[in-house]
């Protein structure tokens, strides 16, 4: 069968959030203040954990690989967003959108991947607390961080390939604030069936199958907390595991809505946004003030910044007191 004459897209424009153009300025600002935030927090976690030897473990080596994911994802589509919010012409190329789409597809994957790592280690510390050490080296640490980056960017791969075959011949306006799977297949021209259900597929190996490992490792995790006798020990236990629950939840609840139906919706972009500039912001903060380790550092920074002023002003006072004898 011979295809019909069409025009070839070269370019999508996104639509973002044009529907409330009377807030736009408003809506950039909030936007640019919670990508900064979530820059400062992610970046001072990962300072946090590089200079205290204290915070050096296991458990913080994936924390600050998953502050890394946080930036990363917010590069791949804050800077979209914030042009289209305060341009008049808000397009991406068609071979930009699809770059965009497999970039923040294959980190959000990675990410998934990572969290359900993050849960083992727990499990590990929490379950087998004499041989963790000897099991979770540095070597093995590294081994374990680069699974979720190749398992995330190789099953990316198919569901975009899929969707970049399709034909688009118009109309070419995404009801999205940057381009992903769900909005360009239902611009296509074509039978987007076999893209659609390689979304779903991916979405159900990367988003579903860690989820349900997540949930089997606190199950694990909580029989283990509840023997234990001490309530000390069980205030700690679940300590270092609340902060990473909260994150999962936050993560997992919107991505499993948005990616394993073969459709989109209506809601999808606010389901994005939120785990793309609001999670990303408040996830420093669940790890630093939930976390009894992180806040008894920063107790600790800010008793040495005191006793610096302190030491500082006395220094000047003694100096003044001195001169002014002379």
């Amino acid at each position: 069968m011979q295809h019909v004459n069409r025009t070839i897209v070269n370019e999508f424009f996104l639509s973002g959030f044009s529907h409330f153009h009377l807030f736009q300025y408003l809506l950039f600002v909030a936007v640019l203040l919670a990508y900064t935030i979530c820059i400062f927090g992610n970046v001072t976690i990962i300072l946090l954990v590089k200079t205290e030897p204290s915070l050096q473990t296991p458990m913080y080596f994936f924390i600050c690989i998953f502050t890394v994911l946080d930036i990363m994802i917010g590069l791949v589509t804050i800077p979209k967003l914030l042009a289209i919010l305060i341009q008049i012409k808000k397009s991406i190329s068609f071979f930009g959108c699809f770059v965009q789409m497999y970039a923040f597809n294959a980190l959000g994957e990675t990410e998934c991947f990572l969290l359900a790592l993050m849960v083992f280690d727990r499990y590990l510390a929490i379950n087998n607390p004499l041989r963790y050490s000897t099991i979770m080296n540095n070597q093995f640490c590294y081994r374990l961080a680069a699974l979720p980056w190749f398992l995330g960017f190789l099953i990316s791969f198919f569901p975009t390939m899929f969707t970049f075959v399709l034909d688009f011949c118009g109309p070419n306006e995404v009801d999205h604030f940057f381009c992903d799977l769900a909005p360009l297949q239902s611009l296509s021209c074509s039978d987007s069936f076999v893209s659609s259900m390689s979304t779903s597929s991916a979405a159900v190996i990367d988003v579903v199958l860690p989820f349900l490992i997540i949930i089997g490792f606190y199950v694990c995790i909580i029989m283990t907390i509840i023997k234990i006798k001490s309530k000390e020990g069980k205030k700690k236990a679940f300590s270092t595991c609340t902060s990473h629950l909260i994150v999962a939840s936050l993560f997992f609840g919107a991505a499993i809505i948005v990616y394993v139906k073969p459709k989109g919706s209506d809601y999808d972009k606010y389901l994005a946004f939120m785990y793309t500039a609001i999670t990303p912001t408040i996830n420093p903060f669940i790890y630093t003030f939930r976390n009894r380790d992180v806040k008894k550092v920063f107790r600790n920074l800010l008793n040495q910044f005191i006793r610096l002023i302190i030491e500082v002003n006395f220094f000047n006072s003694a100096k003044i007191s001195s001169d002014a004898l002379e």
